[in-house]
This record gives structure tokens, C-alpha cells and sequence, in this order.
């Protein structure tokens, strides 16, 4: 769970799942980062980013979990999230295991 127990806002949790499908191949490309910057602002960005840097995959995945649970998100916005997930994953015109791997992952979170 977070350190101070408090919820990030959606915005927040969009942005970190975003980071987490970048470095799914670990490594994030510029050409996601910016995608991802894109979508919100610089303290956001920054913020997350940070926090995803510490995080191993397993991690961010339980954080990803905890924080779904608080937000009721509903079904289009859950189709939106899942529309930018595939953004980040093609912004490097690339599409590798582990990234399908991890959508999958994302898919039986995010449902």
C-alpha cells in the first residue's frame, strides 16, 4: 500500500499504470515517456514516475490493485484506460512478450 495509506487521485493511478506498461520491457522508451507526459501534468508526471522507480513489477501491481479498489471506475473509462495502455505499448513500434504479458495481467486487474 502507499506509504502515508492515501489514495492516489484516478489521474494519478492512470499515470502509473501507464509507467508501469513503459518499462514493462524495462526499459521506457522516449517516444512512451512522452506519450505518458502527454496525458497529464508535470508535478503528476513527475510524481509517479518517481514512485514507479522504486517499485518492482509484483509491487506496482498489488499499488495498481489497491488503488482500483478505492475508484469506481466505470466500464468507458476502463475502455479509455485500456485504449492509452495500448498507445504506450506501440508509441516504440514495438510490441514484445512482456508487455503482452503484462496486459494481460492489467486486463484481469482492471475487471
Amino acid at each position: 500500500m502507499t506509504s502515508e495509506n492515501s489514495y492516489w487521485t484516478k489521474t494519478e493511478l492512470q499515470i502509473y499504470i501507464l509507467l508501469l506498461c513503459a518499462k514493462a520491457d524495462s526499459v521506457a522508451s522516449p517516444e512512451e515517456l512522452d506519450l505518458i507526459r502527454s496525458k497529464a501534468d508535470t508535478l503528476i508526471f513527475e510524481k509517479m514516475h518517481r514512485e514507479i522507480l522504486e517499485d518492482d513489477e509484483d509491487g506496482s501491481l498489488e499499488k495498481i490493485s489497491d488503488h482500483l479498489a478505492w475508484h469506481n471506475y466505470s466500464p468507458r473509462e476502463i475502455a479509455q484506460l485500456k485504449s492509452e495502455m495500448q498507445e504506450v505499448f506501440l508509441a516504440d513500434n514495438k510490441l514484445l512478450m512482456k508487455e503482452t504479458g503484462l496486459d494481460e495481467i492489467l486486463d484481469n486487474i482492471l475487471y
